[in-house]
C-alpha cells in the first residue's frame, strides 16, 4: 500500500508541467478573455487567483479541482465574500475521488465574511 502524501503545503515542492501549463493558460486568461468580460467577481481572491493559489499550494490536481470547485460556485445563485485557499486538503480527499477537494457550496465562508 502507499503512503498518503502529506495534507500540508509544501513550499519546497516544485511545480509540475502541467501546473505550469495550467498557470500559464491562466494568465491568458487574465490578460485576454477577463479584459471583455469584466471584472465583477464574486469572491476574494478573485477565481484566477484562488484556481492558481491552489495549483501552486496543492500541485495541478487537487489544486485544478478546488479551482474548478470555486469556479462553478461562482455563479448568482452560488456565494460570494472573502474566500481564501485552503491550507490543508481535506481528510477525506483521495486523487481516485478527486471532488472531495472541493468545496462546492459556500457553507464553509464564515457569516462575517459573506457578502450575500
Amino acid at each position: 500500500m502507499c503512503p498518503r502524501p502529506s495534507l500540508k503545503y509544501d513550499p519546497s515542492r516544485p511545480l509540475s508541467l502541467a501546473g505550469r501549463l495550467a498557470i500559464g493558460l491562466i494568465w491568458l486568461y487574465r490578460h485576454s478573455l477577463s479584459l471583455v468580460m469584466g471584472r465583477g467577481c464574486r469572491y476574494a481572491p478573485t477565481c484566477s487567483d484562488y484556481t492558481e493559489h491552489a495549483i501552486r499550494r496543492f500541485g495541478f490536481w487537487a489544486g485544478g479541482w478546488i479551482g474548478l470547485a470555486r469556479i462553478l460556485r461562482c455563479n448568482p445563485w452560488g456565494a460570494s465574500g472573502f474566500d481564501p485557499v485552503p491550507e490543508q486538503l481535506p481528510e477525506n480527499a483521495r486523487w481516485y475521488l478527486p471532488w472531495r477537494y472541493g468545496r462546492w457550496t459556500g457553507r464553509h465562508i464564515e457569516e462575517k465574511y459573506r457578502l450575500d
